[in-house]
């Protein structure tokens, strides 16, 4: 499968809906070249704003550019978007439920040169706990395209992780994504993996592997982290022998553990997550390095399908 770059079609997605929608602005706090949100800056300097390191005051004004009737974009690596800005995201934003869309640029262990400081495997946890946020967990460049453009069509606060490298295309183009539908990926019939972003790809890699073994296993795509539709959730669960979840964040407070919540009363088969287990990430030579360390690769979700599958 080919690779493309979730940053890139992030920007240039911004650029193609900013043509037509002059209410479109963005706002940057020093890192235009790495989210890619400088490529709106190129196309219109007039509505592009760059606040220096200043990820508070950058998320207050992206909350008053709201309040006028603008649909602000706010742009930083994810671990400052939702650490540094809490405060401002919770008062000014949620809470006023403004129409602001913040991107949580190189997610997860994604930025795996630069250490704990900068690796943010907690930013989903902590949006999804503020009352009115919507969350989004692309799997791929195209999927990104379509939550944009999602986005700017939902009237409310947004949060989108995109991911720092660059990942294989699995999305239609011609899907018409949904905030709240998950996607199905693989088909199979012993059991599910429900899956958020860079985690879809070693899912299927580790559904495919166990087919070899005669294990059929679903993988289903969880793009929306919030809302987490119960309704979805059964909708794959049902008649399945065992489920395991799989994310690049801490498993605390995690999509493992709202999943588990949300059918506790009615789908009682064993489970399995494969989360990052209360650690902070640390510097790699590579991405593949750290997957391998937290244990998020192909290998580790197909051995929680097994584990799980022999309790049930």
């Amino acid at each position: 499968m080919k690779k493309e770059s979730l940053r890139k079609a992030y920007g240039q997605a911004l650029v193609e809906l900013g043509a037509s929608n002059p209410d479109i602005v963005a706002l940057e706090a020093d890192l235009g070249k790495s989210t890619m949100s400088y490529l709106f800056k190129q196309a219109y300097p007039e509505r592009f704003f760059e606040m220096g390191i200043a990820e508070q005051n950058m998320t207050s004004t992206a909350a008053g550019l709201a309040l006028a009737g603008k649909i602000p974009f706010v742009s930083t690596f994810a671990v400052f978007a939702s650490g540094r800005a809490y405060d401002q995201i919770r008062c000014s934003i949620a809470i006023a439920k403004a129409n602001v869309k913040i991107c949580g640029s190189s997610c997860g262990l994604s930025d795996f040169g630069d250490g704990k400081t900068h690796q943010s495997v907690e930013d989903a946890n902590i949006i999804r706990s503020i009352p009115n946020m919507t969350v989004l967990n692309p799997v791929d460049a195209v999927e990104t395209k379509q939550m944009v453009e999602a986005m700017v069509r939902y009237k409310g606060p947004v949060y989108i992780r995109i991911n720092r490298n660059e990942l294989p295309v699995i999305t239609p183009e011609d899907q018409k994504f949904q905030i709240g539908k998950m996607y199905s990926v693989h088909d199979g019939k012993d059991a599910v993996i429900f899956a958020t972003g860079a985690m879809v790809h070693n899912s299927i890699s580790a559904a495919q592997e166990l087919m070899q073994e005669g294990i059929s296993v679903e993988v289903i795509n969880v793009s929306t982290l919030k809302p987490l539709s119960k309704e979805e959730l059964m909708r794959f669960a049902r008649d399945k022998q065992a489920i395991v979840t799989a994310e690049e964040a801490n498993r605390i407070g995690g999509m493992g553990d709202t999943i588990a919540s949300l059918l506790f009363n009615d789908i009682r088969v064993p489970m399995e997550h494969v989360a990052i287990d209360d650690q902070f990430g640390t510097s790699a030579y590579t991405y593949e390095d750290l997957l391998t360390c937290y244990k998020l690769t192909k290998e580790d979700i197909a051995k929680a399908v097994k584990t799980a599958l022999k309790h049930a």
